[in-house]
């Protein structure tokens, strides 16, 4: 057996997912525009970068849609930055992931596959 094999999982912090609900959606995408910046949120919620900005400034309410898409995508943002740093995850998003098909994490979430990136995002975590 490997070293990797015979390490135990890492155990998942669960305040990220605590924290994804509890927040007020304005300290969400501000979290989610430092790390991603406001393009990636704009890719994963479908709308444009302009708009992103209107959230943050709290000039606009994103749809109910767009709300569950950034409480999902802080989740799996706190979950990566309990190991690395804000340009890993950021990396992380918009880079291809062989668990996702090669495809970026980011453009997963925006097709609907947000647990396919949580799995992806646990055993990036798992893997150390």
């Amino acid at each position: 057996m490997t070293d990797s094999a015979m390490r135990p999982l890492r155990p998942l912090r669960r305040s990220a997912h605590k924290e994804s609900v509890a927040l007020a959606l304005p300290s969400i995408v501000a979290r989610l525009q430092k790390v991603l910046g406001r393009d990636v949120v704009a890719v994963i919620t479908g709308k444009t970068p302009r708009q992103v900005s209107r959230w943050f400034a709290g000039e606009a309410k994103p749809t109910m849609h767009a709300q569950q898409l950034l409480r999902d995508t802080f989740e799996i943002v706190e979950l990566l930055s309990e190991v690395d740093s804000d340009e890993v995850v950021r990396a992380w998003f918009i880079g291809m992931n062989t668990q996702l098909r090669d495809a970026a994490p980011a453009e997963v979430i925006a097709e609907g596959r947000v647990r396919d990136v949580m799995a992806a995002a646990r055993a990036f975590v798992n893997a150390g």
